[in-house]
C-alpha cells in the first residue's frame, strides 16, 4: 500500500485552487498539510468552504510547513509564485504549477504572450509540460510540472494524435467555456445579469492560449474563445485539413483507447457528458480532406485541478485515477 504524502496548496481561494483543495481533501493517499490564501488568511478552511470538513486554517505563502511537504500545488497569477517555487524546489519539494509561467519551452514566446519578463528562466529547463497522456514518462520523475491551460487541453489531446498520423494544416479552434474559466473575481463582465441569456466571443487574435497551442502543435492556429452562460465546461470545435484523413481518423479513434480519462466517441460529445469529471471526450467527422473534431472537458477538472492531481498521481506512482471523478452526474 502506498504511503500517504504531505500536500500543500498555495492560492486555494480561486476556482482552480479550491478544486485542488476539494480533490486532495478526499484523496485516499494524501494528507493535506498547508493551505494558503491571502484573502482568507487566518480563517478556517471549513468556514470558507463549508462543504469541506477541514480543520486547517488558511496560512500565508511564507508558511515554513510548505517546505516539509512532498508536493505543493501553486495556483497563483502569472509570475506571483515564481520566487516561492524556486525556494520549494531548492528544499526538495516537488511542485505542480497551475499558472502559465513554465508552460512554454520558448521563454521569449511566454514573455511576449503575457507581457512580462520571465521571473525564473533558470527553472524553465526543469519544467515538464503536464499533459498527462502525452508526457507521462517525463512527468514521473519531474521536479516541476507545468499544468496546461484549459482550452489548450481540449484542443491538444485530439490534435496531437491527428498530427502524429498525418500532415495537418489550416487549424481553426472555436472554443466555448463556462464562466468559471475567467477566475473567481468581482467583474461586471462576468455578472449574472451580463451573462444570463447571452453568448459572446472575446480575446479575438489576442487570447494567451493560442501561442501555447501553437507551440505544442508546432504550427500556427487560429483560436477564438467564447463565453457560455454556464458555470463549467469547455466545448472546442476544431477545423482542419488532413493529407491522409483515413490515417487521422484511425489515430483519433485509437490513440487513447487504453486511457482512463480520454476517449473517442462515435456520437458527438456534450459538456454534460464530462462536467464534474476528469475526462476528455472527442469525436471527429471528415468530408474529403476536411476534418472537424468536437472535444469536451470540464475546465476546472481536466482543464485545471483534475489534471494537476492526475499529474501528482503519476509523479508519486499512485493509481492514476485515485481521487479523481470519472463519471458525470446523471
Amino acid at each position: 500500500m502506498n504511503k500517504k504524502i504531505k500536500v500543500g496548496i498555495v492560492g486555494a481561494n480561486g476556482y482552480a485552487g479550491a478544486e485542488v483543495l476539494r480533490l486532495i481533501a478526499q484523496h485516499p493517499l494524501t494528507e493535506l498539510s498547508v493551505v494558503t490564501s491571502r484573502a482568507q488568511l487566518g480563517k478556517k478552511v471549513s468556514s470558507a468552504f463549508p462543504a469541506l470538513p477541514c480543520d486547517l486554517d488558511f496560512s500565508d505563502a511564507s508558511d515554513p510547513l510548505l517546505k516539509k511537504c512532498d508536493v505543493v500545488f501553486t495556483a497563483l497569477p502569472q509570475t506571483a509564485g515564481a520566487s516561492l517555487i524556486g525556494e520549494l524546489i531548492d528544499a526538495g519539494v516537488r511542485v505542480i504549477d497551475l499558472s502559465a509561467d513554465y508552460r512554454f519551452t520558448d521563454i521569449a514566446t511566454y514573455e511576449r504572450t503575457y507581457g512580462v519578463t520571465h521571473p525564473r528562466p533558470d527553472l524553465n529547463k526543469l519544467a515538464v509540460y503536464g499533459l498527462c497522456e502525452v508526457n507521462r514518462q517525463k512527468i514521473k520523475s519531474a521536479q516541476l510540472v507545468a499544468n496546461p491551460g484549459c482550452y489548450v487541453t481540449s484542443v491538444l489531446l485530439p490534435m496531437i494524435a491527428a498530427c502524429k498520423a498525418t500532415k495537418i494544416s489550416g487549424i481553426i479552434a472555436d472554443s466555448k467555456s463556462g464562466v468559471s474559466g475567467a477566475g473567481r473575481k468581482a467583474d461586471e463582465a462576468y455578472s449574472y445579469c451580463t451573462l444570463d441569456e447571452n453568448f459572446k466571443a472575446y480575446g479575438v487574435f489576442t487570447h494567451r492560449h493560442a501561442p501555447e497551442i501553437s507551440e505544442k502543435l508546432g504550427q500556427s492556429i487560429l483560436f477564438t474563445p467564447h463565453l457560455l452562460p454556464i458555470k463549467r465546461g469547455i466545448l472546442s470545435t476544431v477545423y482542419f485539413e488532413a493529407d491522409d484523413p483515413a490515417a487521422a481518423q484511425n489515430a483519433l479513434k485509437t490513440a487513447y483507447k487504453d486511457e482512463p480519462f480520454v476517449s473517442y466517441t462515435d456520437t458527438l460529445p456534450e459538456i454534460a457528458h464530462v462536467a464534474h469529471t476528469n475526462r476528455c471526450m472527442f469525436s471527429a467527422r471528415f468530408d474529403g480532406n476536411r476534418g472537424i473534431v468536437i472535444s469536451v472537458i470540464d475546465n476546472l477538472l481536466k482543464g485545471a485541478a483534475g489534471q494537476a492531481v492526475q499529474n501528482m498521481n503519476i509523479m508519486f506512482g499512485f493509481d492514476e485515477t485515485s481521487g479523481l471523478p470519472i463519471y458525470a452526474p446523471i
